[in-house]
């Protein structure tokens, strides 16, 4: 028993020697770059899965590997780890923090549950709602890096209402007030020295945006070994991270512009096939709205039932009344909201630059008329979201928030500078680095696929793939894309097999477009690990999530993603492309009808 014991205490320094002895002879006995590059790439798998090694610790492998195995030199897979996304995150933090330090997260989120109520099944469908539409028109790490800050505020507001009922209730009872349920700001503001250990903060984790008495963290502490209040409270963040990630990935599938996959696509597809007309702004958001909306609607009942239940006859039923308890939340909330006191102008501002930057997002490139960008058509392609972000961005350490005054030696009060919106040292206190570093180790290992031949050694074993029946070599390519994206970047993944897929849906005389628009939307079905996607690594950086919450919640997301589209290549989409018939505007290689 005590050796197991040994190995129970030792497990993750067990795991990654075996992990990483148990796949050498993968690359000693291949002694190939394609067998090099596989090596790195299940080794950062295991780690990740298995979180044997910090998540932003493991991200850094491919640093050291890439190099030692002659796949990418040291100062090029340096590059992979500071990229256009990092600019991205980086403006968008600074509207986070800005939100964050002026309350204006708090506004927003407590009108909003007072507009749809306390039920978390209502509330989180009525935040994936909002998130897809707004990641319809902006990046998914836009959307989710803006929305989480709100539904964080949201949930902690009404765990503080439930907090509040019962020791009221209990000072009923017991005719004296319990200390251990007294609570001042927020049940946000303790962290655990786990949690501290494992992120930095993040929008929506302030440290300083309260505390708790002595005694409810110690129950806190003893009961839940967390910060939670009860299981259910830890189930309802849980809920809300994922909700926000999935929809804020879900909503981008709508438009060309709304996710870097679309867009990869819709420039590789036109410049390959420049005859065919018939994919615009309009007709990707015809068929692919219906699909999006159902895995939407699909993903909102897995999730309320994998992490609180889902009772369809409570939920729909009419007329309805309140719980006293309901009533009590209620009017917590609405006494939260008056304490706010009027709008002020720091949160006017805030609000202004914040639309002002989803506006600038918009008009950029809409697809369906020229943005903005065409004003510097002399350097198409140069100016991004990032670019965007960061003007924004800077504009937060420059508009002046309040004065600063001194008292002078006659006792007279005079300004003498003033304090911008935010503070450099509290945009760092918000910045997480960790999920910077660990986005950096997806781009690295993406650039290794490519450089070492990988992705093109995966490719040339799809050939044979031409002699089985069209439904299959299409629920194949969507559930090896899907499963490949998990991995790898998403533009990367999808950069490398559309070469692939093009060529075989023209040998196997199949209209590409058959082929491509699923492998091109389950590209985006990243929904499993935290460094799958930015949404995934953003909720991921609030701690309430482990990596096995992620897997279960994602795996059922990511069969939902794939039958949907199953189904829409299947009957609606069919018609809209004449899909079942070889297009004049692909390459001539025979029959006009499909097999």
């Amino acid at each position: 028993m005590k050796f197991f014991s040994y190995i129970l205490v030792y497990r993750r320094f067990l795991l990654v020697v075996f992990a990483v002895l148990v796949l050498l002879p993968l690359p000693i006995v291949l002694r190939t770059k394609e067998a090099e590059c596989a090596y790195t790439l299940f080794v950062v798998a295991i780690f990740w899965l298995t979180e044997a090694l910090p998540l932003s610790v493991t991200a850094l492998l491919p640093s050291l590997m890439f190099p030692m195995f002659g796949i990418i030199p040291s100062n090029k897979v340096a590059s992979a780890y500071f990229k256009d996304f990092h600019l991205l995150l980086i403006g968008v933090i600074c509207l986070a923090t800005s939100i964050e330090k002026w309350n204006l997260h708090k506004r927003i989120a407590l009108k909003m549950v007072m507009m749809v109520g306390v039920d978390p099944a209502w509330l989180t469908l009525g935040f994936m709602s909002s998130t897809a539409f707004l990641s319809m028109w902006l990046s998914n790490t836009s959307t989710a890096a803006m929305v989480m800050p709100m539904a964080e505020a949201v949930v902690q507001q009404i765990i503080k209402a439930e907090a509040e009922v019962e020791a009221t209730q209990m000072t009923y009872f017991n005719g004296s007030t319990n200390p251990g349920l007294e609570i001042d700001e927020s049940i946000n503001g303790h962290e655990t020295n786990e949690r501290k250990e494992k992120t930095k903060p993040v929008p929506g984790y302030s440290n300083n945006t309260g505390k708790i008495s002595s005694k409810m963290e110690l129950e806190m502490n003893s009961g839940m070994g967390t910060k939670y209040r009860t299981k259910r409270d830890h189930m309802i963040c849980k809920l809300m991270c994922l909700c926000i990630a999935y929809s804020s990935t879900i909503g981008g599938l709508t438009t060309i512009t709304g996710t870097s996959t679309n867009l990869i696509f819709a420039e590789h597809f036109n410049t390959r096939y420049p005859d065919c007309h018939c994919l615009n702004f309009g007709s990707w958001f015809m068929f692919s709205f219906p699909a999006a909306l159902i895995i939407l609607l699909l993903s909102w009942i897995w999730l309320q039932w994998l992490f609180l239940g889902f009772n369809f006859k409570e939920m729909f039923k009419c007329g309805k009344t309140k719980t006293v308890q309901q009533k009590a939340y209620a009017e917590v909330i609405k006494k939260e909201y008056q304490k706010l006191g009027p709008i002020r102008y720091q949160e006017i501002v805030t609000l202004v630059l914040f639309i002002a930057m989803t506006l600038l997002w918009f008009s950029r490139d809409p697809g369906f008329v020229s943005g903005w960008s065409a004003l510097f058509s002399e350097y198409p392609g140069f100016a991004t979201d990032a670019t965007v972000a960061l003007l924004i961005g800077l504009l937060f350490f420059l508009i002046p928030a309040k004065r600063v005054t001194k008292t002078t030696s006659t006792g007279e009060i005079v300004a003498f500078d003033y304090s911008p919106l935010i503070t450099w040292k509290e945009f760092q206190s918000f910045m997480p680095w960790d999920i910077a570093i660990l986005f950096g180790g997806g781009f690295a290992l993406a650039d290794g696929c490519e450089e070492s031949g990988l992705s093109k050694w995966i490719g040339n074993k799809l050939s044979p793939l031409g002699s089985l029946p069209v439904w299959l070599i299409i629920l194949i390519s969507s559930l090896m894309v899907t499963s490949l994206t998990e991995v790898a970047s998403n533009a990367a993944t999808i950069t490398l097999l559309l070469p692939i897929l093009s060529p075989l849906a023209e040998a196997i005389h199949v209209n590409p477009l058959f082929i491509l628009i699923p492998s091109t939307l389950c590209t985006s079905f990243a929904f499993l690990l935290p460094v799958a996607n930015p949404p995934n690594a953003i909720v991921f950086s609030y701690g309430h999530l482990k990596v096995i919450d992620m897997v279960k919640a994602g795996l059922g997301v990511n069969i939902v993603g794939v039958a949907v589209v199953m189904l829409g290549i299947s009957t609606w989409i069919v018609p809209m492309f004449d899909l079942y018939t070889y297009p004049s505007w692909a390459p001539a290689m025979g029959n006009e009808t499909m097999p």
